[in-house]
């Protein structure tokens, strides 16, 4: 069964920020007692492992400490009598870590540092880097998600990115390709689902659903998030609602307390790793999963929080949390996604939406 839960959350959105390093390949002289085609595919492998390179630097140039702006926009209505939403700005301090970095893939870590004169941290989103990927986890509206294969033609050459919740649920996913092309290096995936943002989860009930490009671009100060929203309504054929632009903006700055965040992650890293490898556990036991909660996922993620800061504050271990913490996800996991309809939480009447 789903239960409807909607409470007001102090979590906010975000990104980091940093400098794409420039990779520079030389190719070596051929010997002259080669055939002819072989330098050709000589000078094809090294110019693909130096875009591979090149592409790898432009992930891990996200990685850093910024200064952020969250700035989004609706600007088209597409549903009679609906009024466009005042813009909403903000901003903070925010630190992002590789975590794991195998070559093709790469995981990075952002953490907030929030609060008044006494600064605390919270763990944020998470993006995971996958190059040429058999799969990607993708949302299918009402909270699930399914394992969506990707085929060899359509991975070639090409990064997946999936990314996580604060309590390293998932969140969306899709697959782009990086280009390079006028001194711009930018990822750009096709348009695909995503749940709502918390800044919307906890203050609205008219639209299920964004469907989104999700643009990731480096600049001289850092880098940029850059997304292309449509807010969706899902109780029969999806509907827009309307168009909102966001640009997150993530400039390198380092003149805040970066060890609010650096200490957390050290003391709850081991806890965290618990955490990823029993969501990835269901991702791979279930080629569909669902969260049985409806809207926002407060009574789940807040215990895993919770368990973090004790084994922060060392009144409990990270295994003895981890294990807290496996319990916690599979009460709230279901192989049985059932109906869209059915996992939708209800949202509120507009005029042309039925």
């Amino acid at each position: 069964m789903f239960h409807i839960h909607r409470t007001a959350s102090a979590l906010a959105i975000c990104s980091a920020t940093a400098l794409l390093a420039a990779c520079v390949a030389t190719a070596p002289a051929t010997p002259l007692a080669e055939t002819a085609a072989a330098p050709a595919e000589t000078s094809v492998s090294e110019s693909e492992t130096a875009r591979f390179e090149q592409e790898r630097q432009a992930i891990l140039a996200m990685a850093g400490d910024y200064r952020v702006t969250f700035d989004f926009t609706e600007t088209v209505s597409y549903v009679d009598g609906y009024e466009l939403a005042p813009p909403k700005l903000s901003g903070g301090h925010e630190v992002v870590r590789v975590i794991e970095d195998t070559g093709d893939f790469i995981s990075l870590q952002h953490i907030l540092v929030v609060g008044g004169d006494e600064k605390f941290p919270i763990k944020h989103w998470r993006q995971d880097w996958q190059y040429e990927p058999a799969s990607v986890l993708v949302f299918i509206g009402g909270n699930a998600w399914e394992t969506r294969e990707v085929s060899p033609e359509e991975a070639a050459g090409k990064w997946s990115q999936t990314v996580y919740q604060v309590d390293d649920s998932p969140r969306y996913g899709a697959v782009g390709a990086w280009s390079f092309e006028d001194g711009i290096a930018a990822w750009t995936p096709p348009r695909e689902w995503r749940p709502l943002p918390r800044r919307d989860m906890t203050t609205r009930e008219d639209y299920h659903a964004m469907d989104a490009v999700n643009r990731h671009v480096i600049t001289p100060a850092g880098w940029t998030h850059e997304q292309d929203n449509l807010k969706l309504v899902l109780t029969g054929a999806p509907q827009a609602l309307v168009r909102e632009i966001g640009v997150n903006t993530y400039a390198a700055d380092s003149d805040f307390d970066v060890a609010v965040a650096t200490d957390y992650w050290e003391a709850t890293a081991s806890y965290w790793a618990v955490v990823r490898e029993e969501w990835a556990a269901i991702a791979a036991e279930h080629p569909e999963f669902a969260i049985t909660l409806q809207g926002e996922t407060e009574d789940m993620y807040m215990p895993l929080l919770n368990l973090a800061w004790e084994v922060a504050d060392g009144t409990k271990s990270a295994e003895a949390a981890g294990e807290e913490a496996r319990a916690v996800i599979r009460d709230y996991i279901t192989p049985e996604v059932g109906s869209l309809t059915d996992r939708l939480r209800p949202t509120t009447s507009l005029a042309g939406v039925e």
